[in-house]
């Protein structure tokens, strides 16, 4: 027998964030274009999500700390890159096969970065914004940050 998704059940997080949905509601989609290797529109997104209107850059310059997960997901990659390459041709400094797997990693993370910048975006918002199981009964209203008092 199997079993029925219910509305009610919480989407994950995992492949909210994979998807690049809305961490909101965990439905709407972050980017206008599903095409990461579209490289003129790979990183437009949506000003508000298309089914809860939850605000997307909750202030200027929201996006600038995918920075660093990105720099974190490129180190992990290469990391697993450079370890698995070594398990399976082995690495050298006395033949070419150091150079050969700098050059692999190089040529692979370029084709990965598309990717990498979303999935960096999709992470930076999911760690600030959180699911509401409750956003179908609340108007969609852009969150604000009120500013501290002096």
């Amino acid at each position: 027998m199997c079993a029925k998704n219910n509305q009610t059940d919480k989407p994950s997080l995992i492949k909210s964030v994979l998807t690049s949905r809305c961490p909101h509601c965990r439905e709407g989609a972050l980017f206008i274009y599903p095409n990461p290797y579209k490289l003129k529109t790979t990183m437009r997104m949506y000003e508000h999500c298309p089914v809860c209107g939850q605000k997307y850059e909750i202030e200027t310059g929201f996006f600038f700390g995918t920075g660093y997960i990105s720099y974190a997901l490129s180190v992990a990659y290469l990391f697993t890159f450079f370890l698995a390459w070594h398990l399976v041709f082995g690495l050298s400094v006395m033949d070419s096969s150091i150079f050969q797997c700098l050059a692999a990693g190089a040529f692979t993370i370029v084709l990965l970065q598309p990717l990498l910048q979303r999935l960096s975006r999709s992470i930076w918002i999911a760690i600030f914004v959180h699911y509401d199981p409750e956003w179908r009964n609340k108007p969609a209203q852009p969150k604000t940050i009120e500013p501290a008092a002096n």
